[in-house]
């Protein structure tokens, strides 16, 4: 799954341990999912508001920000020593 992350998973693994590595990579992932999304945003834009990408191409930036939000939660909580511990 994913061979061309491998060698990112296994750093960020080695770095930050199993579980905030795979975060790091998912991260990584949907990084590179944005920077497609906007180039392909550059050629599909709005009817109504041509300076905008399209509405689809909007949501799915969208929807990768927020991801990528979570995901950096997740991290930031794991590095966080739990108060209950």
């Amino acid at each position: 799954m994913l061979d061309h992350y491998t060698e990112a998973r296994e750093r960020y693994e080695f770095q930050m341990g199993p579980i905030r590595g795979r975060l790091a990579t998912a991260l990584d992932i949907l990084t590179d999912a944005l920077t497609l999304v906007g180039q392909h945003g550059v050629y599909c834009r709005s009817q109504r508001h041509p300076q905008q990408p399209s509405m689809d191409v909007r949501l799915i930036l969208q929807q990768i920000e927020d991801s990528k939000g979570l995901v950096i939660e997740a991290m930031e909580a794991l590095a966080t020593p739990s108060k209950n511990a």
